[in-house]
């Protein structure tokens, strides 16, 4: 493989069914998230029970995120990402079955609803696993030298299911209604199960098989922290995404402000997923790890005017745009964060840095989402979501301030001794 393939990590078979057990997923995922997003709004009309949604999937995600990480350096990635798939599954068919007329035509509203949080609820304890797995499993199908390659298409992947997941989700909203669509997820999660399968069982390269967990969680902590880089990515774009979070009031924009209805929620919702897409395809082509921690700023800086632009319209093709624009800052910073984990983590320490990221910032976006219904309650959605893209350039302005280590940041060097293994 050459270091300048854009297409290195593609020519492993494995990692090409990975990609494809990764886009199935993921797009049944984005497509339930959105659908359940719809069914929550119009049960309640409140902006603060999308809110709920995002406090329900962050509080066991967050609290499971560190056990999770142990269980996964302690476990063979295959089987183990099998089995979430499996429980994922249930999930789904819980989902259909709550939307189901003959199953719930005598419940109460708040019934449904409490009942659509449990499950939310189990998918957040899930998705502690899910993120380890996924990441530690894609270091044993690809080689070091091409993890940045891989980083990139990986990314790619779980752009592209989140730009026709949503969008899916939003056109089968209006054609078949919320219970198929549910069942068609349901579908698309047990075929991503069933192609999981043709990927061998990988070996377990921790060599503290047994370690006591209160001290294995200690080391993937103190190494995060020790890690400047991986911390300093972590950070800033946690605060990001926290303050960044207007997606999740996407259904209000679509229903009360644009009044586009669940065809347009689709486009708006898959808007910033096309832009990231198409980011991290010209990444694959022109790498981006020099000057990495310049460029994550600049990317940031970018996301956080592009949320107060889409908060400050009123017209829905501004509101598309924006969003597109915001993708795009936010491929160039997924792409450079995921590169930065993969060349700085050790193989047997995957499962708990991973863990700490989700922590970080997969947790960020339930937060994310919870913070922007409370704010949108007190302030108002067109203000909240304009505080959050503020917030975000202040938070892009004092990192680049405070941490010139950071800005400085370079992983050419990294990238090289990788390239030497």
């Amino acid at each position: 493989m050459a270091k300048t393939d854009p297409y290195a990590a593609l020519r492993i078979k494995e990692f090409n069914i990975f990609l494809l057990v990764r886009f199935v997923l993921v797009f049944g995922w984005s497509m339930q998230f959105i659908v359940i997003e719809w069914e929550v709004y119009s049960l309640t009309k409140d902006p603060l029970s999308l809110g709920v949604i995002g406090l329900m999937e962050i509080i066991p995600a967050f609290t499971m995120a560190l056990f999770a990480g142990h269980i996964v350096d302690q476990k063979e990635k295959r089987n183990l990402l099998a089995l979430c798939i499996a429980a994922f599954s249930l999930i789904s068919l819980g989902l259909f079955l709550l939307t189901w007329d003959k199953v719930t035509g005598n419940w109460e509203t708040k019934s449904i609803l409490y009942s659509i949080y449990a499950l939310v609820f189990f998918g957040g304890f899930l998705r502690s696993f899910f993120g380890p797995t996924i990441f530690s499993l894609v270091a044993l199908i690809v080689p070091k030298k091409a993890y940045p390659n891989a980083a990139t298409w990986n990314s790619s992947t779980w752009q592209m299911a989140s730009v026709l997941g949503p969008a899916f989700g939003g056109f089968f909203i209006g054609w078949i209604g919320v219970h198929w669509s549910l069942c068609i997820i349901f579908g698309l999660v047990l075929l991503s199960f069933i192609i999981l399968l043709q990927i061998k069982r990988k070996p377990i390269l921790n060599p503290k098989i047994g370690e006591p967990v209160i001290e294995s969680l200690k080391e993937g902590v103190r190494f995060v922290f020790k890690t400047k880089a991986i911390l300093g990515a972590m950070t800033l774009d946690m605060v990001a995404v926290l303050f960044g979070g207007a997606i999740a009031l996407l259904p209000v924009f679509a229903q009360d402000i644009l009044k586009v209805g669940s065809e347009g929620f689709g486009v708006l919702r898959a808007a910033p997923a096309v832009g990231a897409f198409l980011t991290m395809l010209v990444t694959a082509y022109i790498p981006i790890s020099k000057n990495a921690g310049m460029k994550l700023l600049v990317a940031i800086f970018g996301f956080g005017v592009c949320i107060i632009v889409f908060g400050l319209s009123s017209i829905f093709w501004v509101s598309v745009v924006a969003l597109f624009f915001s993708g795009m800052t936010d491929g160039v910073s997924m792409v450079i964060r995921q590169t930065i984990l993969q060349l700085k983590t050790p193989d047997h320490m995957r499962g708990r840095v991973s863990s700490v990221n989700s922590m970080f910032v997969g947790s960020s976006n339930e937060l994310g989402a919870f913070e922007s219904g409370v704010t949108a309650k007190l302030m108002g959605t067109v203000t909240a979501v304009v505080f959050g893209g503020t917030m975000t350039l202040i938070t892009v302005i004092t990192t680049g301030i405070v941490s010139p280590t950071f800005r400085k940041l370079d992983l050419t060097k990294d990238l090289e001794e990788h390239n030497k293994d």
